[in-house]
């Protein structure tokens, strides 16, 4: 790392969300910078009149010009201050959260911006999204090996996920690979007492979404004996969990074959099997999977934006039914296309639910903000001609911890409700 002898200077009255606790200066809140730097070096930053503001590390290349690490101007970005970063992170999680798998690093949460670092089991999985945190990924990397082997766990492999658009805003490329030597990127957890297969290479995000773990456990209790539908299963987390708490039929429904494929696998991991006796494979199925109790699991590839209105035309109902749609609002210019799109799957959601039931319903976008997203299901419910109980609204699990002052942090809205239909 390098701390260059440069001085961004900011204008006056900029710098509001730094001040109240932000990690960010904008590219229009810079009145001029004064040194010598490369992108990717840690600058000093100073508000108008010359007052200290922190340090980080700038990139001329982003309208998120400076990332801030520290808003003390005596702290040293060296190896010794990453690892009191790390340590505080890793701290944090082992009195908050289940370490076997957990997010062990949450970028701006844990004030190391730019960087994602999830640990299923004995793998760590990296997501590097800003060039400054890019230049100390490496020593970052070596430092929570230490940090961790502390604690007596021994990191087996490292496999890179930094391949998301937004490393483009930066000037990078989109890359993903082994970091060190390659194992097997098929890495078996344990969540909740589920069981599953991670496909660290090719799974969304860095595999699997670890932010749902204690909201796949609230629907437990609703779970028990009931039929349940799950939509956007992916790889069947929801759907194996209402397995695990006694559900006694389950419809798990995805577009993408290749996540279902990976879904009936993790099944098998979990002891159901499929009525014809084959074993799961490398391409989907579909047919039926019962465990030794008779409980019956399936899963359906199908557009769910067709397969729900067509399920309520055919009468069908369910004691719970589960959404967990990807984010639809992936910018703030176009939330209100996205509203339309939560308003309508959730309304045919609510209709399939029994009298009585209950509704699991939730939106990872940021952009949605937990008042639209409230408004929106008002309105599907009124259009469903419903009434909702609530008996739960959840967000991110502790290892994907909230920072009020970044409100990027905060994306993850989860509700569960009883539908009253009479």
């Amino acid at each position: 790392m390098n701390e260059a002898n440069a001085t961004v200077i900011l204008k006056k009255g900029e710098g509001w969300l730094l001040k109240s606790g932000g990690l960010w200066i904008f590219d229009n809140e810079i009145d001029r910078i004064e040194g010598t730097f490369i992108n990717g070096d840690v600058v000093k930053v100073a508000d108008f009149d010359g007052w200290p503001l922190g340090k980080g590390y700038i990139n001329m290349n982003s309208k998120i010009r400076v990332r801030v690490l520290t808003r003390s101007k005596e702290d040293v970005i060296d190896t010794a201050f990453l690892r009191r970063r790390l340590a505080a992170a890793w701290d944090y999680r082992k009195h908050t959260v289940d370490t076997s798998s957990c997010r062990v690093v949450f970028g701006e949460a844990d004030f190391l911006p730019g960087i994602t670092i999830d640990k299923y089991e004995d793998v760590l999985v990296v997501e590097s999204l800003a060039l400054g945190i890019d230049r100390m990924k490496g020593q970052i990397i070596d430092l929570l090996k230490e940090i961790l082997a502390e604690d007596g766990i021994t990191i087996r492999g490292v496999y890179e996920r930094s391949d998301a658009k937004e490393r483009l805003k930066e000037g990078m490329e989109r890359i993903s690979g082994f970091i060190g030597e390659p194992f097997d990127t098929q890495v078996p957890i344990t969540e909740n007492g589920v069981r599953y297969l991670v496909d660290v290479a090719e799974g969304q995000k860095t595999g699997f979404f670890l932010d749902q773990k204690y909201n796949r456990k609230a629907i437990w209790p609703m779970a028990k004996g009931a039929r349940v539908l799950d939509c956007f299963t992916h790889t069947g987390s929801f759907a194996l969990n209402a397995a695990a708490a006694g559900a006694a039929d389950v419809t798990a429904v995805d577009a993408s074959e290749a996540a279902l494929c990976q879904a009936e696998r993790n099944a098998e991991l979990n002891g159901y099997s499929f009525v014809s006796g084959k074993k799961a494979g490398e391409s989907f199925s579909g047919e039926d999977m019962v465990n030794e109790t008779g409980n019956t699991l399936r899963f359906k590839a199908a557009d769910l934006v067709e397969l729900l209105p067509a399920m309520e035309a055919a009468g069908d109902e369910f004691d719970l039914v589960i959404l967990d749609p990807p984010a639809f609002a992936k910018s703030r210019q176009n939330v209100k296309n996205a509203e339309k799109g939560y308003r309508k799957i959730n309304r045919a959601g609510m209709k399939l639910v029994k009298d009585g039931g209950y509704f699991a319903t939730c939106s990872c976008s940021h952009f949605m903000t937990r008042e639209l997203f409230e408004k929106m299901l008002r309105e599907a419910a009124r259009e469903a001609h419903v009434r909702l109980r609530q008996i739960e609204a959840r967000t991110q699990g502790p290892d994907h911890p909230i920072l009020w002052t970044a409100a990027e942090s905060s994306y993850l809205k989860f509700y569960i409700f009883q539908v009253i239909k009479n």
